[in-house]
């Protein structure tokens, strides 16, 4: 038998060397990439040309191969360089990594209105996702989430450069980019195979039959390359208002945290060591029980708009539960073009499930209003306490210069400070469900409480989530769930777009046996859920108690019941959450982040 020759074209080499940055040391000798058909960015940082023009070489213009014809968020860009590091031997100090990534998120990053749909990638947060088109789940979904994807920003070419790494790296890939052809691209498809053409159309000539072939790969690329271009108006745009964070100051924080209700507070923002980084001081109130916590932190920006940080409190950590407050936090924010507010998430927990949604509020000399203690109000109610949070209310604010909108009567300013208002308000039999936008004078909080005749049903929040079993070894991934209220919207029906979130309802937490298979039993080994809809999971085994001595692992149903709210009907309300309880992520790929090194 003759040995097996691998036999690997230019372009395959080109992709190695080339795609994957690998070092001048390892590189092979191949085929130099077409000229692009577009203009790159410029690389001029001399750091980056130092450490990357050894494999991403430069022209004329100071374009580096690959690099100038991407963009990305700093997680991205983070993705990238560790991608360099674990495939290619490039080896970095942890300063110098940091400085190429602040360069490359900001220089070759996204404008604030490309990046804000992704942030949930960077908040970690779950996210259903709407894939655009067919391809894109046949081509992409498979493997990645789409903000995954749409992350990055590339030429037509790029993009086809990073499908055949994925080829050359990945097996299955090139099945995958072949796989979902329809009817009208027979060729694809083995003959008599799923979609095969008829005996009739098999004895014409394939190109006659189908036309010019188009790969499920080759449709994804130009999909990619129209949509999530290189060069956007926006971005055009972005490069010339980019502009030095000027953060420092005052801002308000307006939180809410599932299963501990909203929170209100302030960020301290000082200026770091050069000026894109700064130092914090956090400090969140509930408004249920009015306990308070106090945190420290420091954060970065990227492209003038993507705020990334930690935080952390002087409580000692080894004494705290899983869900404190006291934990550290890792923050990702998105910052308004004008730098007048930001929002986005602070998160904790081995796997990022715990979160503060929050929105941070510049302070100025004029009345600001941030936050509403209730989230709904029934229509039909009276002296419903209301309280109101924010920063500079005068000495002689009165009732009057309250708005809740129409059907809403202010009886009363109960109380009043510098930082709070509380009122008394009535609530007409005849107001309009919906949700209403709050004001104090010319401060308007938008969408901030819904009126409502009836909870018309309710929804276990998230509706679908994973838990983690855990070990001495392995750490667990717990979860929160909460009960969300709907009323049905102006069309008069339940469960269409048009339904009014209400917000939290109380309900009584049980759990029960998703039945997959016969006799089934995970419900008894997965883990428990106490009262506040708080779920930890079992340790994972194998567990003697368990038939066969399996894992605990198992899916199970969360869910809540009210114990107030009635339908029509004068039933209580049922919502239910599907989880699944898996085995402990044993690998773990991305951490720590560079620039933590």
């Amino acid at each position: 038998m003759k040995p097996m020759r691998i036999v690997q074209s230019a372009a395959c080499l080109t992709i190695l060397a080339a795609s994957l940055g690998m070092g001048q040391e390892h590189a092979p000798v191949a085929a130099v990439p077409p000229e692009p058909s577009e203009p790159g960015i410029p690389v001029t940082s001399e750091l980056v040309v130092a450490k990357c023009s050894g494999c991403h070489q430069k022209d004329a213009k100071g374009n580096l191969s690959r690099i100038s014809w991407e963009r990305s968020t700093p997680e991205g860009w983070e993705q990238a360089i560790k991608r360099m590091v674990r495939l290619n031997g490039l080896r970095i100090a942890p300063p110098d990594a940091k400085a190429i990534l602040k360069y490359l998120a900001t220089n070759h990053g996204l404008a604030p209105e490309e990046s804000k749909p992704g942030m949930y990638m960077a908040e970690h947060r779950i996210q259903d996702e709407v894939i655009p088109n067919e391809q894109f789940y046949n081509v992409c979904s498979s493997c990645h989430p789409l903000g995954r994807v749409t992350a990055w920003r590339r030429t037509k070419e790029d993009w086809k450069l990073l499908s055949n790494m994925h080829v050359a790296f990945f097996a299955q890939a090139e099945q995958t980019f072949r796989a979902g052809c329809g009817a009208s691209q027979p060729w694809c498809r083995p003959a008599g195979g799923r979609g095969a053409p008829t005996a009739g159309a098999a004895a014409a000539p394939v190109a006659a039959r189908v036309g010019p072939r188009t790969l499920p790969v080759d449709e994804i690329n130009d999909f990619l390359g129209k949509s999530y271009a290189l060069q956007s108006p926006e971005w055009s745009a972005w490069q010339t208002r980019m502009r030095t964070p000027k953060l420092a100051g005052r801002w308000l924080v307006s939180a809410k945290i599932t299963g501990k209700g909203k929170y209100s507070g302030e960020m301290v923002i000082v200026p770091g060591a050069v000026e894109d980084e700064f130092t914090t001081k956090i400090t969140l109130v509930s408004l249920s029980d009015g306990s308070k916590i106090e945190r420290a932190g420091s954060g970065l920006v990227y492209a003038g708009h993507s705020w990334r940080g930690r935080s952390k409190s002087p409580v000692a950590v080894a004494t705290l539960p899983p869900d404190s407050l006291a934990r550290e936090m890792r923050e990702a924010m998105w910052i308004s073009p004008d730098q007048s507010y930001a929002e986005g998430r602070w998160f904790w927990g081995e796997y990022q499930e715990f979160g503060v949604d929050v929105k941070l509020t510049r302070v100025s000399s004029e009345p600001l209003l941030t936050l509403v203690s209730k989230s709904a109000l029934k229509s039909g109610s009276t002296a419903q306490r209301v309280q109101l949070i924010g920063e500079n209310f005068p000495a002689d604010a009165a009732k009057g210069d309250l708005d809740f909108g129409n059907g809403v009567t202010v009886k009363s300013l109960v109380s009043k400070s510098k930082t709070e208002l509380v009122a008394d308000v009535d609530v007409a039999a005849t107001a309009v469900s919906g949700k209403r936008d709050v004001s104090f004078r010319r401060s308007i909080l938008p969408a901030a409480i819904a009126i409502y005749d009836r909870v018309d049903y309710i929804k276990i929040t998230p509706e679908s989530t994973v838990a983690r079993l855990g070990s001495d070894v392995h750490p667990k991934g717990y979860q929160q769930f909460e009960a969300i209220g709907y009323t049905r919207g102006a069309d008069g029906k339940s469960h269409t777009a048009d339904d009014v979130e209400i917000g939290v309802v109380d309900v009584a937490w049980s759990v029960e046996e998703y039945m997959a298979t016969y006799g089934d039993d995970d419900k008894e080994f997965v883990g428990s859920l106490n009262g506040t809809g708080f779920f930890t999971p079992s340790l994972d085994g194998p567990n003697p108690a368990r038939k066969d001595s399996r894992n605990n692992y198992g899916n199970i149903w969360i869910v809540g019941t009210t114990k107030g709210e009635k339908d029509k009907d004068g039933k209580a309300l049922v919502g239910k959450s599907y989880l699944v309880v898996t085995v402990p992520m044993y690998i773990r790929w991305d951490q720590p982040e560079v620039g933590q090194q």
